[in-house]
């Protein structure tokens, strides 16, 4: 764990030695996370854990997307994304996005599409979706999701007209009956978007084919390259939290407050949630052929043609 003794004592051999790769030179490290996304980490955003292990001011700053974070990062405003979906990542490193996969953050059941409950669609009819409205995030794990779902079903999404709302809107959109379904994320939007709509799969079918999902830890490379120590007493900071975690009703207040939700639909929420150990991460995700990369590949064919290597954009080396 690096203290701020120990940042003022890596500052002053800096000082004598010259600038040395990988020494951390920043004052602040700013954070991107999700509202409605209530992981365990978020304990220790809200006790200044990741500020005493990193002894630096982190400044943590909410957005509704993973394209929201990329641009945030592309624009020298966010240094670490936690819990970046793995989509938006995987879609800007094709655009030649400078970033780094370091860890897994959780893994989940696919994000829903409901289907507004009037028009009486669901499995056995999905063909009907067809010259339908949907509101998707894009780039998004609930796009990535989406376009599963459509291809086992065989619906043909170019009869579709999709339109890129953010899971707040596209929740709002589907109970005005602006469109006719909605493919959401975060409990509150999820539990807004079922009060209208039925899920276009359960969570069943979704083991069934297979669809799930997972959200990334991700840096950019200039700050990974010049601030290395500050990513790893993050990461470390993420794993003590993460093994902390009891699921008390004390834990599931603290993050439901840290998130913006409630006791019971954080509680519903963390349900589907499991959170890699590091050694899960490095044995399953980060081996050789492992899901990181395997699943950045799939991605890859989904949303794009590029020849993007994704598996040159993953480093392990923060999982100690």
């Amino acid at each position: 764990m690096i203290t701020k003794v120990k940042m003022a004592a890596l500052a002053a051999a800096t000082t004598i030695a010259g600038l040395a790769p990988g020494i951390s030179y920043a004052e602040d490290v700013n954070v991107a996370f999700f509202l409605q996304w209530p992981t365990p980490n978020l304990i220790a955003k809200e006790t200044g854990a990741y500020a005493d292990s990193m002894g630096v001011d982190v400044n943590w700053t909410d957005f509704t997307t993973g394209t929201a974070m990329t641009e945030a990062m592309l624009a020298g405003d966010i240094d670490i994304s936690y819990s970046q979906g793995l989509a938006p990542f995987v879609t800007a490193i094709q655009q030649g996005a400078p970033l780094k996969m370091v860890g897994i953050a959780v893994v989940y059941e696919a994000n829903d599409c409901f289907v507004r409950n009037e028009l009486g669609i669901d499995g056995s009819n999905a063909s009907e979706l067809e010259g339908k409205t949907v509101a998707v995030p894009l780039n998004t794990m609930a796009d990535y999701a989406f376009r599963k779902y459509m291809d086992h079903y065989g619906v043909d999404i170019d009869t579709m007209t999709v339109v890129d709302q953010a899971p707040p809107d596209g929740a709002k959109s589907l109970a005005d009956g602006a469109v006719d379904m909605a493919c959401v994320f975060g409990g509150v939007d999820t539990a807004s978007a079922a009060e209208v709509g039925t899920a276009i799969m359960t969570s069943e079918q979704k083991r069934e084919a297979n669809i799930g999902s997972f959200d990334v830890i991700t840096v950019t490379e200039k700050f990974a390259t010049e601030n290395a120590e500050l990513v790893q007493a993050f990461m470390d900071a993420t794993a003590e939290a993460n093994e902390a975690w009891t699921g008390s009703d004390e834990q599931i207040q603290m993050v439901a407050d840290a998130s913006g939700m409630n006791f019971d639909d954080t509680k519903t929420t963390l349900a589907g949630f499991v959170i890699p150990t590091v050694e899960d991460q490095k044995n399953n995700f980060f081996n050789e052929n492992g899901d990181a990369a395997a699943a950045a590949a799939s991605l890859g064919l989904v949303f794009s043609e590029s020849d993007t290597d994704v598996a040159s954009t993953i480093d392990s080396s923060f999982l100690q």
